[in-house]
């Protein structure tokens, strides 16, 4: 990961610490990156295959395509940066840019 890719992604962990999530817990951490092109995008998502990994592709309103891929995971800084480099490392032959990750935090039922 860059510097600034962790600079985010500890800041981020930071936050989602400060609200309260289950870092003991696994959860679906989603990856995202942009293609130029449908058939791109499905090339990169067809490498992603296992129990622990989902992988949607779909169109942007500027005619881009989206990749989220969504892995089953503790959502640590080690974790998730080397998945994030992992991510990177197969999407960008494909023409893909890495757009970041993220995590649905459930809220406490008051």
């Amino acid at each position: 990961m860059s510097s600034q890719n962790d600079d985010i992604s500890s800041s981020v962990l930071r936050q989602m610490k400060d609200g309260g999530f289950d870092f003991t817990r696994i959860h679906p951490i989603e990856f995202y990156a942009v293609f130029p092109d449908e058939a791109a995008a499905r090339r990169a998502a067809r490498q992603f295959r296992g129990e622990s990994v989902s992988a949607q592709v779909c169109e942007l309103d500027d005619g881009a395509w989206y990749l989220e891929l969504s892995k089953v995971m503790y959502a640590t800084y080690r974790g998730i940066g080397a998945f994030e480099e992992a991510f990177e490392q197969l999407v960008s032959p494909f023409g893909g840019e890495v757009e970041g990750w993220g995590v649905k935090q459930e809220r406490p039922v008051a």
